[in-house]
């Protein structure tokens, strides 16, 4: 389990809805995480959100087919 700074809310990676779980797990893969669970989501740039709802939508699609 990871704490959150800001908003001392708990993050359970292994405990979440998929959706969820895919975001964080893309995040990962582009080596952002790290980043994401010390300063969250608003630390990463437009191009970096982007990015992982890019990569988001493309899997979605994959699942589909």
């Amino acid at each position: 389990m990871v704490f959150m700074p800001k908003n001392k809310k708990k993050i359970d990676l292994q405990n979440m809805e998929p959706e969820e779980k895919l975001k964080y797990e893309i995040a990962e893969e582009l080596g952002l995480l790290d980043r994401v669970l010390k300063e969250g989501w608003r630390s990463l740039s437009a191009k970096e959100t982007g990015r992982i709802g890019g990569l988001i939508t493309k899997r979605r699609r994959e699942e589909k087919v």
